[in-house]
């Protein structure tokens, strides 16, 4: 690989994080339901239905899959952001009074358009990361899909800073971010979202890109956290997160300057040879026979695996259990064991970080724009956390298996939803933290899994259908627990105190620790192959 396609490499990572950074969009919905369920007068369970609507948009998901197999990746994008542009632009006309009194079908059919143009933007970023850093999968997919964790944050620093702190303003505010600033972003970096001629060789010098990479990263999130839990100006937070948002230019930046040097001195140096002696003649050989020999080596280490058609995928570096698509896959026993433990786990999560509004006021809380900054800061943590694992210690005999790790984060989920029972604010505090960290993390591993038990050529499609099972928990948890608040309820169906979501926390976190016994079935099952993998990593 040349030099120039090597600084475009890291420039595509940097606009898949800028990418990443404004996609999570369905993120701000918390910051702003109770406004639009005042706005709109909206009942609790229309508004949960309008969460479940933006979670159903995955259900669709699939077809962002195909269009990136057949299509190139740019127009992907593009009817990515014009399909929110669409769905959140609309509702603002709605709230705006630009456009009369909508009915209950067209929002919910708005959020449900909204919602799928998430996957167009999340394939588009997960096929780039894996095309562009083949060796490097894991890492790549888990950094950028770590600053989609920050999205709510963005998103809350601007409303906080730019527009005024009435709740009906801050409500139109939300839906006009959403629906202009991954348009906008789109257009700047659809040149920057293409795949790379990375070759067939494990590239050279990445680890020094990846380490400062993970530094910049690592201060970002740090960044984010503290000025989540500080005091700190609206202006100063946005204007802060914006130069640790362009500080990843540095690497590309870097790379390209190298290489103009490099050719600089490589035509000094060409320049100054006349002849070849016969001593270089040998030099030559020696060096070439170094270059047959390492070629050997590299073939040796990659992995053939058959897919469903018996054609030989060879992947490097990574280990990959075998090439299915959605049809073999949905006949895997522990691609439902996957799905389930998805479902119990990361699912509830979401259901919860969605529901955050209308649990801190329910509990006398007016602090929901900080809940919800302050989930999204440690979901930036905890998306970042499996690849920095996976980056320093997956040769280490002491690191354990992506569905090993799933059991270590769906068991604390299960016991804050208990720890919820207590009144006091630092338990949501607290709880909403931990929930952000495990749903981030488990949403970041979920990818690798996806790759490895069933392979990248389908990836885009497979994964997609993984993911859709956020959709069906939307509606049942999200439904389930907007009609035991509703009982627990006044006649106006509004509810203040503990008892409104108290049963709902016990089967959330009852359901956790099934999602746990689930994910220590699938490691039982994938044990064998991940000890291979390990084995082949070392």
């Amino acid at each position: 690989m040349s030099s120039s396609s090597k600084a475009f490499q890291w420039l595509s990572l940097v606009a898949i994080i800028w990418l990443q950074s404004i996609n999570g969009t369905n993120t701000t919905f918390p910051a702003y339901s109770s406004q639009l369920k005042n706005t709109l007068s909206l009942s609790q369970l229309q508004i949960n239905n309008l969460v479940f609507a933006s979670d159903a948009g995955k259900l669709f998901g699939w077809f962002s899959g195909i269009a990136a197999i057949y299509l190139p990746l740019w127009p992907v994008l593009m009817i990515g952001s014009l399909l929110g542009l669409i769905g959140y632009g609309v509702q603002f006309l709605f709230v705006t009074d630009k456009i009369s009194s909508p009915a209950y079908w067209q929002i919910f059919l708005l959020t449900m358009v909204a919602g799928n143009s998430v996957c167009w933007i999340n394939t588009v970023c997960y096929v780039v990361s894996i095309r562009n850093f083949p060796f490097h999968q894991q890492v790549a997919v888990g950094l950028t899909t770590s600053y989609q964790g920050l999205s709510a944050k963005i998103y809350t620093d601007i409303v906080s800073t730019a527009f005024s702190s009435s709740p009906h303003k801050r409500a139109q505010a939300y839906l006009l971010l959403n629906s202009l600033l991954p348009l906008l972003v789109c257009v700047v970096v659809a040149p920057l979202v293409r795949n790379i001629d990375v070759g067939t060789g494990e590239p050279r010098n990445m680890a020094a890109g990846f380490n400062l990479m993970f530094v910049i990263t690592i201060a970002t999130g740090i960044y984010a956290v503290i000025t989540s839990l500080g005091s700190m100006i609206g202006l100063d937070r946005m204007i802060g997160t914006g130069v640790f948002l362009l500080i990843p230019l540095v690497i590309p930046i870097v790379v390209k300057i190298r290489e103009k040097l490099s050719r600089r001195w490589s035509l000094d140096r060409e320049n100054r040879v006349y002849n070849v002696s016969i001593d270089d003649q040998n030099g030559l050989e020696s060096i070439e026979s170094g270059v047959v020999k390492q070629e050997e080596e590299e073939e040796h280490s990659t992995v053939q695996v058959h897919d469903e058609d018996g054609e030989v995928q060879v992947n490097h570096g990574i280990g990959v259990r075998e090439e299915i698509g959605v049809k073999l896959m949905v006949q895997r026993i522990d691609f439902w064991l996957y799905f389930l433990v998805y479902f119990f786990s990361a699912t509830i999560g979401l259901v919860f970080l969605n529901t955050l509004g209308q649990i801190a006021e329910s509990r006398g809380s007016s602090k929901t724009s900080s809940l919800v900054s302050l989930s999204s800061s440690f979901g930036f943590f905890g998306r970042l956390m499996p690849s920095l694992l996976d980056y320093f210690f997956s040769r280490s005999k002491y690191m354990i298996s992506r569905p090993a790790f799933l059991m270590a984060l769906a068991g604390p989920m299960a016991g804050v939803f208990f720890l919820l029972l207590n009144p006091a604010n630092v338990s949501l505090i607290i709880s909403t933290a931990i929930i952000g960290v495990c749903t981030g993390a488990i949403t970041s591993i979920a990818v690798s899994i996806t790759t490895e038990l069933f392979g990248t050529k389908k990836f885009s499609i497979n994964h997609n259908v993984v993911v859709a099972n956020i959709s069906v928990g939307s509606f049942l948890f999200g439904y389930s627990s907007a009609l035991l608040y509703r009982k627990e309820g006044d006649e106006d169906g509004s509810c203040l105190g503990m008892t409104c979501y108290r049963r709902t926390f016990i089967i959330w976190g009852s359901l956790c620790s099934f999602g746990t016994v689930l994910a220590l079935t699938l490691y039982a099952r994938t044990r064998k192959f991940y000890s291979k993998r390990s084995y082949r990593a070392s």
